[in-house]
């Protein structure tokens, strides 16, 4: 059998491909029957899998970042694909595995999205807003060239961090030209609202989120991030409100409490940064659902997008 992405599912297929485990859970069934619980994820989705009666030498040896030769059964539960794992071994040199066919990455190289978004905070005409940006982005440059912006949904993907912070800076530009807002703060802003997402997940070299940090469980990257501001900020030194401004617009820009923002913005330029995150984060999920339909169909409902079901146009 040829190698199955997962975009090529279907129900009571049976299928051999080599995956990725993304992440995994070692359970106990309700009639006391050890699994594991597999996520598993090639470059055109992700699915999950479960191997049945497993023993300790495999708990042992499977991780997250591994790639493994799988041939199972695809499923459905609850309308959702499952694959029920029937045979499987870790991938070897002897397979020819070019881990670039597996893990989803930005569309952009990820040299080429650093240096745009470098540019963008260079035309920060502020010379200490100017300088925080280009520390924190010079301190962290290794690790922003593969980290993703998420573990799950929006831009969890390979230097999907750098891809989510570079489209939002391109709309943040073209609003500028329309709302008078503060070019300095709406370009830090952008370049500094997730960046402490580098210590909040765990993610290896290949962009994949094993678990979130102690201090990311503890925190949250929006604690971390005004900490990190202030941090820098006292050490260039800056002036004390452009500090402030920087925090509150990373405080308030998922805007509800709930969401992890306890202050909604009070500065345009922080109301402008949270719809630009918004627009970046639901335009790249709407796209990412609209990739798997055919001309005419309706997608099931999305959970991220409030359960909405999308719809891919005919023309």
């Amino acid at each position: 059998m040829e190698n199955i992405f997962i975009k090529d599912f279907e129900a009571g297929q049976r299928i051999v491909g080599f995956y990725i485990i993304k992440g995994y859970n070692l359970k106990t069934s309700s009639n006391n029957k050890r699994y594991l619980d597999l996520t598993l994820m090639d470059k055109t989705g992700e699915v999950n899998g479960k191997i049945w009666g497993v023993d300790d030498e495999v708990v042992k040896d499977y991780k997250a970042g591994l790639v493994v030769k799988i041939e199972g059964d695809v499923t459905l539960w609850n309308n959702t694909m499952q694959l029920k794992v029937v045979r499987h071994r870790p991938a070897g040199e002897e397979d020819g595995i070019d881990i670039k066919d597996f893990v989803p990455a930005a569309p952009i190289e990820a040299k080429e999205m650093y240096d745009r978004v470098l540019a963008y905070g260079e035309k920060i005409e502020d010379d200490e807003i100017r300088g925080l940006v280009r520390r924190i982005y010079d301190e962290y440059r290794e690790k922003l060239l593969y980290y993703p912006a998420a573990k799950m949904h929006h831009h969890a993907i390979y230097a999907g961090l750098l891809y989510h912070v570079l489209r939002m800076l391109m709309a943040g530009e073209k609003l500028s030209e329309v709302y008078p807002v503060n070019r300095d703060l709406l370009y830090a802003g952008i370049m500094l609202h997730d960046i402490e997402k580098i210590n909040e997940m765990d993610a290896d070299d290949m962009g994949i989120v094993g678990e979130y940090t102690r201090d990311g469980q503890l925190l949250g990257h929006i604690i971390q991030g005004i900490i990190k501001i202030d941090h820098v900020g006292r050490e260039i030194p800056m002036k004390d409100e452009k500090i402030k401004l920087i925090q509150h617009m990373i405080l308030s820009h998922h805007y509800e409490p709930e969401y992890g923002s306890p202050k909604r913005p009070m500065i345009p330029e922080a109301e402008l940064l949270h719809y630009i995150d918004m627009i970046d984060a639901r335009m790249y999920d709407m796209t990412k659902v609209l990739g798997t339909l055919g001309e005419g169909e309706f997608s099931e409902p999305v959970f991220v997008l409030d359960r909405r079901r999308l719809y891919k146009a005919t023309f």
